[in-house]
């Protein structure tokens, strides 16, 4: 099996175990935005595990799945965020950050030449967040990449709980 073939099964199956513990979370969503540097459009699940840290500290693992560029980007991040407010029916802000294991597959000129790589990246996200009934949330948010991670990425996600 080539290598980069592994590091897809490797992604997929700590994907199929985000989506088994999204089961266990407080909550789970999909999310979707634009990515600069790589330029692309991405989409992707998280889970919310409530404030399992300390109070107020939510760990919100996400996976997403970044297309465009002639590139391919599947980034699993393991996040922490702060949230300043405790009412939900006012928008809420939030900061954080954390680590992702981020898997590149760009696409070269030449059949048979493509080419993958793995990195660990290094993220840093603010955000707003807003309840919208029956204890869902809606989120916008911006994340940063300092070291191995795409330049920003703008996402808007939803939450259901």
């Amino acid at each position: 099996m080539r290598h980069s073939a592994r590091i897809v099964c490797a992604l997929l199956i700590a994907t199929a175990g985000l989506g088994a513990g999204a089961a266990q979370a407080a909550g789970w969503g999909p999310r979707v935005g634009a990515t600069i540097d790589p330029d692309q459009i991405h989409v992707g699940l998280h889970a919310d595990f409530g404030d399992v840290i300390a109070e107020r500290v939510r760990f919100l693992p996400n996976f997403e799945l970044g297309l465009g560029d002639d590139l391919t980007v599947a980034a699993l991040n393991f996040e922490a965020a702060y949230r300043f407010r405790e009412n939900w029916d006012t928008w809420s802000p939030y900061a954080g950050g954390g680590l992702g294991l981020n898997w590149y597959s760009w696409d070269n000129d030449f059949p048979g030449h493509d080419d993958s790589d793995m990195q660990v990246g290094l993220n840093l996200l603010g955000g707003i967040e807003k309840g919208i009934g029956s204890g869902n949330r809606f989120f916008l948010e911006l994340k940063l990449g300092l070291a191995d991670s795409p330049d920003m990425k703008v996402t808007v996600g939803w939450t259901f709980y």
